[in-house]
């Protein structure tokens, strides 16, 4: 199996210091729905993985991150692509779980979902938070500029040999001619 995580919130979508709280605020980053759709047509399974403390803040409910999701899956879906599993954490930053990224667990949930060993699994995100819950899970971590992105290379807080894109579109790409077999 070909597997590749996402982080949600500036790969996918727009981020927002406010939180997203309703599917009219998820919207696209140009490109990443076709991005998603290209990983599967190259047959990766794509998971995201994804911080959601604004549940815990009471910013949103399940129900809203629910129809944030159905209305992913569904413009992914419509554009050709499938994501096989989204991993959220529901907690608040000083809730101490082991789930919330910089910690592994959205990625081992993921890994025990798909009875995989993640080393040389990449994990593309836009922060060191992200970066960090790769290097924990053994996966591979590629950072795209989009949302924190830009910033986190800018402040030099990723580790040398950290693959980085412009976006999404740019890593998917990179990922699918790698995986392709020689011609």
């Amino acid at each position: 199996m070909k597997l590749v995580i996402l982080d949600r919130d500036g790969v996918i979508n727009y981020d927002s210091d406010a939180y997203i709280k309703s599917p009219n605020e998820w919207t696209p980053i140009p490109g990443s729905i076709e991005a998603i759709a290209a990983l599967t047509k190259a047959a990766f399974t794509v998971c995201v993985a994804t911080n959601q403390a604004g549940l815990a803040r009471g910013l949103f409910d399940e129900h809203a991150l629910e129809a944030m999701h159905a209305k992913m899956h569904q413009l992914v879906e419509s554009a050709g692509g499938r994501i096989a599993f989204i991993a959220y954490c529901p907690h608040h930053p000083d809730d101490g779980c082991d789930c919330r990224k910089p910690k592994p667990g959205l990625l081992l949930r993921i890994a025990d979902k798909f009875n995989v060993n993640l080393a040389g699994v990449p994990f593309i995100g836009d922060s060191e938070k992200d970066v960090a819950a790769a290097l924990s899970a053994g996966a591979r971590p590629i950072l795209v500029r989009t949302g924190n992105g830009t910033a986190t290379e800018r402040d030099g807080r990723i580790p040398d040999g950290v693959a980085v894109y412009d976006d999404l579109s740019a890593a998917a790409a990179a990922l699918i001619d790698s995986s392709s077999p020689p011609r």
